[in-house]
């Protein structure tokens, strides 16, 4: 920036991706303050039911490690090798993620994450401000009215520095840059939910299932997975359509939903001793997806993460996505010298990446809950895995451009349609590669896909 920019910055939000810009953007020399409408995760009870654990790739990571973070937030991270598929059927099998342990993913706990972040972030200098929950804003005249939702208070501030919105989906400082000038905003709700349940540890505060995997049941049109927590737990979620047979309509009470999980996931059931009490007090979440057509408002305010470009969670990228989000903007403030050029080059660059990972969510909602159990899938995979090995540079996993690289989303999406084609291909009409004319194959990947940036 140059010396007659504004130095200082307020955001609203302090979970990951504000207290994560926060670390970042203090670490430049910012003075950045940060107004939050719940209390503070350290001293207060954490939210509990919604988006419990979250996958930390390789994105992620880059982010916490450019904000000097990431020895802190690894400590409480379990390691997750792939897929443990559950089927109907009985047994498992674990469909690793990448070739070996080099290539893994991490679970971690959402509040752990937040307070880890919280704490260096007012290390750093940050101010956090707990209990402001953004109720209006008038632009022109630089005025923010924020509730304290304990007694209803009013706080008001006047500011003459940029708001930075990281206040998740139901973004308020979103809905007040769409009053003064419409957004575009689209949510395309999905049309299945969700519920959190958990698997305690064993006696010995063990797992009591293998710990280092993602464990699925797929079931069709519907599914459920559990995610390790390094105090011994699992975090359970079912994925269940909203209306139909199974669904959230027709599965309502405890002995209802434990009746489903007697009948398609009696395997879980047996490690699940509440689940009758924590069906009936956690709401179902929805699954959504959130589309803009303008991210900023000049150099007067700007939305990153979730308050963006919410997505479904099949994933596991939003908050990697966000955490990118956050080391993307926070380069484009050290190099613009305005905000709205910051503002404006940050959106050019992230917004067709948030659109492609968007999608790719989407799509890997079908392949968990329908196609990790299916012959044709698992043949294409095994061809998959045997075309890197012979081609690592070009033939890329899509899984590992997006979990374990740094590729752009948007490319990657690009790249991933390409090799679904080759995949499908090769593999119509045979049960095992016996028939691969591999050298004819080799003219295809070498014509269609170059030599890609990171991939060894």
């Amino acid at each position: 920036m140059t010396t007659t920019a504004p130095r200082s910055l307020t955001l609203i939000g302090a979970g990951l991706a504000g207290s994560l810009l926060a670390i970042l953007l203090a670490r430049q020399g910012w003075r950045i303050t940060i107004y939050e409408r719940r209390g503070d995760p350290r001293v207060a009870d954490y939210e509990s039911g919604r988006s419990i654990n979250l996958a930390l790739a390789e994105r992620g990571r880059n982010a916490l490690r450019q904000a000097g973070v990431e020895d802190a937030v690894m400590a409480r991270t379990v390691m997750m090798r792939g897929r443990m598929v559950h089927p109907r059927g009985g047994g498992e099998e674990l469909q690793r993620y990448g070739r070996d342990d080099s290539e893994v993913i991490w679970s971690v706990h959402r509040k752990d994450l937040n307070v880890t972040l919280l704490q260096l972030a007012e290390q750093a200098g940050v101010q956090v401000h707990f209990h402001r929950r953004l109720h209006t804003v008038d632009f022109d005249a630089g005025y923010a009215r924020f509730i304290d939702d304990r007694d209803d208070s009013p706080h008001d501030i006047h500011f003459d520095t940029p708001l930075i919105g990281a206040d998740g989906a139901g973004s308020a400082l979103r809905a007040a840059m769409n009053r003064k000038s419409p957004l575009g905003e689209r949510i395309d709700f999905l049309d299945h939910s969700y519920k959190e349940l958990e698997i305690p540890p064993g006696p010995d505060g063990r797992f009591l299932i293998e710990g280092n995997a993602l464990h699925i049941w797929p079931r069709g049109r519907y599914m459920c997975i559990a995610l390790p927590n390094d105090e011994g737990t699992f975090t359970v979620t079912l994925f269940l359509p909203n209306a139909g047979e199974p669904s959230f309509a027709t599965v309502r009470s405890g002995a209802e939903a434990e009746a489903l999980f007697q009948r398609d996931f009696p395997d879980a059931l047996a490690l699940i001793p509440n689940l009758r009490q924590d069906w009936e007090q956690h709401p179902p979440g929805l699954l959504g997806t959130l589309y803009l057509d303008r991210w900023h408002q000049g150099g007067k305010a700007v939305l990153i993460g979730d308050a963006a470009h919410a997505m479904v969670p099949f994933h596991g990228q939003g908050m990697n996505c966000a955490f990118e989000d956050c080391v993307v903007l926070a380069r484009r403030l050290a190099e613009c010298a305005t905000t709205e050029d910051a503002f404006a080059a940050f959106e050019a660059e992230r917004k067709p990446n948030a659109a492609a990972i968007q999608q790719m969510a989407l799509d890997n909602y079908l392949e968990m809950r329908d196609r990790v159990a299916d012959p044709a899938f698992l043949l294409q995979r095994e061809l998959e895995q045997a075309l890197q090995a012979r081609w690592p540079t070009r033939f890329v996993p899509h899984y590992t451009m997006v979990t374990f690289l740094h590729t752009p989303y948007a490319l990657a999406l690009e790249r991933t349609r390409i090799q679904q084609r080759i995949l499908a291909d090769a593999t119509a009409g045979h049960d095992t590669l016996a028939h691969i004319d591999w050298a004819a194959l080799e003219q295809v990947v070498h014509a269609q896909l170059p030599v890609l940036e990171g991939a060894h």
